[in-house]
């Protein structure tokens, strides 16, 4: 039934306007609570094996990566679809437009998608509210939610690390695990700052940040990971993951989209990214040891494929083009292939934060 709705009606559309039109719809679904039970019944694993990670128990090891809903406006009706865990953003210290449309293209050929959105969003500080009044319903608590910040375009890189901070503040009070995104390739100057030597004053200023944050409000400490790009070479891939060590970080993400490829400006995601995820994900597990959370992401779309992210060292996995692609009932499929058999190997992936 989807596969005809994409062939012969989204796949006509506009991506920015058939994204904002699936996001209203889903919105609308999860704030009406008859319509979201039903969905919700239909479509959530039921795990006898729950996986664990965040100090958190989650339905599945699959969630939504970063990109989708970039101002959390629809946590509960993502959270209704089958993600085990929803990542918003990427969320930034001011609100900001993002580049000129048209800037989200499919690849159909690769069932992939192109993108040069360039962090469109309505400011940590709005994200904020509607976090904040998310969280004060027991259902809004009860959803596993990441939050994935980035930099501001108009801050200059030397003032990267406040405006981190900034956002990372209002933020984590909020948020189950927080993402330092760095690896953006539609930021101008952004995937610079994945070097050791800028990217360690920014890790440290957002972890202080954080903790102020959530100690004033008698809250949890929240985890904090990197988000890293594809197309770092493999010692820079190490020198991320033994300053991870070095700071302490909680975990990695990797990967996100990817510039190489001959399709015009913006980063690719999709299919063409996951023989280089999977690399990445086995250097980051071998250089991290067993315990920092990774989130393998690029390239997931069948059962089989996360099994392979699962295998490689991934403690949780994440899809967004797959879901574009398979539509609303492909997460929850996912999740409930994943607990009946969650790698090749039959090992159930487990890590608290």
């Amino acid at each position: 039934m989807y596969r005809l709705l994409f062939d012969h009606v989204l796949r006509r559309t506009d991506p920015e306007r058939a994204h904002e039109l699936a996001s209203r719809v889903i919105r609308w679904a999860g704030d009406v609570p008859p319509v979201a039970g039903l969905v919700r019944r239909a479509v959530l694993p039921d795990p006898p094996r729950p996986v664990r990670a965040f100090g958190r128990e989650l339905r599945g090891p699959l969630g939504l990566a970063a990109g989708f809903d970039k101002d959390a406006a629809g946590v509960r009706g993502l959270a209704m679809l089958g993600f085990a865990f929803v990542e918003i953003g990427t969320v930034t210290a001011h609100p900001q437009p993002g580049n000129p449309r048209p800037r989200l293209w499919r690849a159909v050929e690769q069932r992939g998608l192109r993108n040069r959105m360039g962090f469109n969003n309505e400011g940590a500080a709005a994200v904020a509210a509607r976090l904040r009044r998310l969280r004060a319903t027991p259902s809004g608590r009860a959803i596993v939610v990441g939050v994935n910040i980035g930099k501001t375009k108009v801050t200059p890189a030397a003032d990267a690390p406040a405006d981190y901070a900034t956002s990372a503040g209002l933020l984590a009070p909020y948020a189950d695990y927080l993402v330092v995104n760095v690896s953006s390739p539609n930021t101008p100057g952004l995937r610079d700052l994945q070097s050791v030597e800028a990217l360690r004053p920014i890790l440290t200023v957002v972890r202080q940040a954080a903790d102020t944050a959530t100690a004033e409000r008698g809250g949890p400490r929240v985890p904090l990971l990197v988000k890293i790009a594809p197309d770092l070479l493999d010692p820079d891939v190490d020198a991320v993951a033994d300053l991870a060590v070095e700071l302490g970080l909680d975990g990695v993400v990797a990967v996100n989209t990817t510039i190489a490829h001959d399709l015009g400006e913006g980063g690719l995601s999709g299919p063409p990214l996951r023989a280089r995820g999977l690399e990445v994900v086995r250097r980051l597990r071998a250089r991290l040891g067993p315990g920092p959370v990774i989130v393998g992401v690029g390239g997931i779309t069948t059962a089989a494929d996360a099994r392979a992210y699962l295998a490689a060292g991934a403690t949780l996995v994440q899809g967004y083009t797959g879901f574009i692609y398979h539509g609303p009932a492909w997460a929850g499929r996912l999740n409930r292939a994943l607990i009946a058999q969650p790698t090749a190997a039959g090992a159930t992936s487990e890590a608290a934060a």
